[in-house]
């Protein structure tokens, strides 16, 4: 119950106020996304927070059942637009598992290359937007810098800048370009040296630490109760990734280095982003040596025209740059699925900013849902 008090007088001791109920969106798609924020305020304090989804829902999921398995692809790449190849990747994995087909060598590497230039290509943008949301404007520029770098050779390869459509069930689309490994090489390294530039520009700024450290706090436990997965989670002390834990692709062969943080402030956020980007760099360089080292061979499997996947079910599960994002493929033999449920890391990485949210000021807001790195379109499917 809420009890409006008026007209007592100046020499009153005590005044009793109303919660406010403040509508945070829908924003606009050119913002983060259609994400709306129901606040209940007291004052300028956050007392309740609820995440209201379905803004943007594309009835993904049905339109997948209606789609053969090559069409599928060009879908699933879509939900988090910023890590297009990593979301076909789940598809194609969870198919291949379901057929029992062996891919070539070849295109395993270089499907574990393109997976992890694709990651610091996410991670660059937030590393960039997040600190453009709290005023400061500079670092973006510096991103979007090293975004380019990469952003041209993986146009390169796919001939495309966001929806790459280069995964297919059995491999990739083609072979590498003659000299691309060299260009990869380049424009990681160019990227490597410049990222020092962005975290000094950033990390030891003093507003920058005033507005993030202590800020958006939340711990190990909450992190498990709600599935909270990827960078947030890692940043809250959950040392898990599945490179490392369950491999995939070529990840069993090459050294992942889980980067954790303790804090679980907006600031630990942003410093296991930063150390993500400098892992995926060296895992890189190691899928581009291992690629000059194999001999030539076949970069896909000669499929029939009508692909048709036995009768079953199956779940395949991947480290998306934003956490993991999970396929559950169920089959009755047609060339259709007939369920091909997605698991997407963002939905539950934003509803845990009802736990996160409550107590803190209406101006920290910002910095919090910044730090929760999220693809609108990642939570509607």
């Amino acid at each position: 119950m809420t009890e409006r008090v008026v007209g007592i007088g100046a020499g009153a001791k005590e005044l009793a106020t109303e919660d406010m109920i403040l509508n945070i969106g829908p924003q606009h798609p050119s913002t983060h996304g259609v994400l709306r924020l129901r606040l209940t305020l007291d004052g300028e304090r956050i007392s309740a927070a609820e995440p209201i989804v379905g803004y943007m829902h594309r009835g993904a999921e049905k339109l997948f059942e209606v789609r053969d398995y090559r069409q599928i692809i060009v879908l699933a790449n879509r939900h988090d637009w910023l890590s297009a190849f990593a979301n076909e990747l789940g598809v194609v994995l969870a198919v291949e598992r379901m057929l029992g087909m062996e891919v070539p060598v070849r295109a395993v590497w270089a499907r574990t290359l393109l997976a992890e230039l694709n990651r610091v290509l996410n991670h660059l943008m937030f590393l960039g937007s997040y600190p453009l949301e709290l005023g400061a404007i500079t670092p973006v520029f510096y991103a979007f810098n090293e975004r380019e770098e990469l952003q041209a050779v993986m146009e390169e390869i796919s001939g495309g800048r966001m929806h790459y459509m280069f995964n297919r069930v059995g491999g990739l689309k083609e072979e590498l370009p003659a000299g691309w490994l060299s260009r990869v090489e380049h424009a990681v390294a160019a990227v490597r040296r410049r990222l020092p530039d962005i975290e000094e520009l950033i990390v030891g700024n003093e507003i920058f630490r005033a507005r993030t450290v202590g800020v958006g706090r939340v711990d190990r436990e909450t992190i498990m109760q709600y599935g909270v997965s990827g960078p947030i989670a890692r940043a809250s002390g959950v040392d898990f990734d599945l490179r490392r834990d369950e491999p995939y692709l070529a990840y069993g062969e090459l050294p992942v280095k889980v980067v954790t943080e303790v804090a679980g402030d907006c600031n630990a956020r942003f410093r296991v982003l930063l150390g993500q980007v400098k892992q995926s760099l060296t895992l890189a360089d190691a899928c581009v040596e291992r690629l000059r080292d194999l001999p030539p061979g076949p970069i896909n499997q000669r499929l029939p025209k009508v692909l048709k996947v036995p009768e079953g079910h199956t779940y395949a599960w991947t480290e998306n740059p934003l956490g993991i994002n999970g396929y559950y493929l169920v089959s009755r033999g047609e060339k259709t699925p007939w369920r091909l449920k997605l698991r997407s890391a963002s939905y539950n990485n934003v509803q845990v900013l009802r736990e996160i949210l409550p107590g803190h000021l209406v101006a920290d807001m910002v910095a919090i849902l910044g730090s929760m790195f999220f693809v609108v379109g990642d939570i509607d499917k």
